[in-house]
């Protein structure tokens, strides 16, 4: 396997990869993860790419331009990373949850589209559309939570996510918060709450 990654074993079936947002590696958001999903277990996955030394999940050109080939390749990796992991470390692979923040939700966003047969669902935390072509995916009715911040600098780019994700059979549920780009007390209580209505 590799992917840079770290595994916090818990008491359930359900596994949350935490994809973390630039900058962040394997450990940034398992707090986050553990709060919301006291008994899952937490795989932190660091991004490949790097920018002024900086990871993240693939390479942009600008703040809102991606490398498209490079998105693409990463995203069905890491999806290939989740059956890898599954097997090696005996997680139930039906049951894996992305769960992305900024960047990282931007890579569960594309894996999601290109090979949704990997998730049992997705949280995405501030994400904006990554992909210029997105496919017509049909998502059978996979769960997603969108949570977005109404003063985040990147919300007019997040606007086609969640027509995408519906017109793809998503089953999604969306919040606009009262916040910016960074992560607020809300989005842990609204995904802890998503969460135990997977269980």
């Amino acid at each position: 396997m590799n992917w840079i990654h770290h595994l916090q074993r818990g008491e359930s079936d359900l596994t949350l990869l935490l994809l973390h947002g630039t900058g962040g590696n394997e450990h940034q958001l398992m707090d986050f993860g553990r709060q919301v999903a006291p008994a899952a277990t937490l795989l932190g996955v660091q991004g490949r790419s790097l920018e002024e030394g900086s990871p993240r999940f693939f390479r942009r050109f600008s703040a809102t331009s991606y490398d498209q080939p490079h998105l693409l390749s990463e995203a069905g990796a890491l999806a290939d990373f989740v059956g890898e992991a599954a097997r090696e470390y005996g997680l139930n692979a039906a049951r894996v949850v992305a769960l992305g923040y900024s960047n990282g939700a931007n890579i569960a966003l594309a894996s999601l589209a290109h090979r949704p047969d990997a998730w049992a669902g997705a949280v995405l935390l501030r994400p904006v559309m990554p992909m210029d072509e997105p496919p017509e995916a049909d998502l059978k009715g996979l769960p997603v939570l969108v949570l977005s911040g109404e003063r985040d600098p990147y919300q007019p780019f997040a606007a086609p996510v969640v027509p995408y994700l519906n017109r793809a059979g998503a089953r999604v549920e969306e919040h606009l918060l009262a916040a910016g780009h960074e992560l607020t007390p809300q989005d842990a209580q609204l995904t802890a709450a998503w969460l135990a209505g997977m269980s």
